[in-house]
């Protein structure tokens, strides 16, 4: 097994850590050769030198390749072809990646963010913006949280896209966080997509490692969508991840009185490109060669949501609410189905979530 991913399983790693260990031994290989002499000079304290001999001798290297091969998890180091490229240029990309489903190659890779608290408005947002850029070919990354996260891997799926999902947990099936998303995260994998972390199996949430992951968030994508953000949400962390790597920050204006808005429009103010269409992104980032996926993955005609919903749209507006209401079907499955039905040219949004037949 390689000593990237053995190391990766030490509690107390990290990847400025890991750096100083290959200045100092030229390679992870020589590291673990030397005895406790040649350690005397490498770059860590005395306490963290003995805690690292201690947990080495403990280690179960076999039981590591067993829980791998059980729960289906691939590992990518920095050298790797299929280590994600643009994850390479971010100031301190992880020195090894583990991988459930699949990873390589991005096309077009943005991340879209949002709060946890998310509201109606915002849900609708991000899966029309979503639906639009996935069935033009773009992979969403996002970060499988409650809220925006959720809605935008749920879209990217409706829509016949690719999403990634990035945790701040062992990425193994009991550890996916939150739990409520653990379905979630299998159809991510069984459509083409793929769970991510830096964290090996087994590994619980913490305070710390969240926002650690939002750096990979950035760091994999061309740009980053802020969709809805309050004052201190994590989503804030992303966008500023992509602002230093010198990737953009979209944002979608928000409503002044709303408690999610005060970050979005932060970023509106500090320069970030604001949206209010797929085609702002795609301009921006000119992705001007996307093939449109949808109808190539899906026909209308034997669609059950999209046939259930057509009966109900006419010439006069209903709202989405109604929709839902109306076909039974969860309102996740109606919004996306919307959506696609725009691009589609089979319905049109009046304004206020109302639709008419087109």
């Amino acid at each position: 097994m390689r000593k990237e991913v053995l190391l990766a399983h030490f509690p107390k790693i990290s990847v400025s850590r890991y750096r100083r260990l290959l200045t100092h031994f030229g390679s992870l290989e020589e590291a673990w050769r030397a005895g406790a002499g040649a350690w005397r000079d490498a770059p860590w304290d005395s306490a963290l030198r003995e805690e690292f001999f201690l947990w080495k001798e403990r280690i179960d290297e076999a039981a590591i390749e067993r829980t791998l091969q059980a729960e289906e998890i691939g590992c990518l180091t920095s050298n790797d072809s299929g280590y994600p490229p643009l994850l390479k240029k971010i100031y301190d990309p992880p020195f090894c990646l583990f991988v459930r489903g699949g990873l390589a190659p991005l096309i077009n890779p943005l991340a879209v963010v949002g709060t946890r608290s998310s509201t109606p408005y915002g849900r609708q947002v991000a899966t029309e913006l979503v639906t639009a850029l996935a069935a033009r070919g773009v992979t969403i990354v996002s970060g499988l949280a409650l809220g925006i996260d959720g809605v935008a891997h749920e879209a990217a799926l409706a829509a016949g896209g690719k999403t990634v999902a990035v945790l701040g947990t062992g990425i193994n099936r009991s550890n996916v966080y939150p739990s409520a998303h653990r379905s979630l995260a299998e159809r991510i994998v069984k459509n083409g997509g793929a769970m991510v972390s830096e964290y090996p199996p087994g590994t619980e949430p913490t305070g710390y490692s969240f926002p650690r992951r939002n750096r990979i968030i950035a760091g994999m994508s061309l740009g980053t969508v802020v969709i809805e953000a309050g004052e201190t949400s994590g989503a804030l962390i992303t966008a500023e991840c992509s602002a230093d790597g010198g990737r953009d920050v979209f944002a979608v204006p928000q409503n002044i009185t709303s408690p999610t808005a005060a970050g979005v429009n932060r970023l509106l103010k500090q320069g970030a490109h604001p949206v209010t269409s797929a085609d702002d992104i795609l301009d921006i980032l000119r992705i001007s060669t996307l093939q449109t996926i949808v109808k190539e993955q899906r026909s209308p005609t034997d669609d059950p949501a999209t046939a259930g919903i057509r009966q109900y749209l006419s010439r006069t507006p209903i709202h989405i609410n109604d929709l839902t209401k109306q076909t039974g079907l969860p309102s996740a499955v109606v919004n996306s189905t919307m959506a696609i039905m725009e691009l589609e040219g089979q319905a049109r949004h009046i304004g206020g979530m109302r639709y008419v037949a087109a």
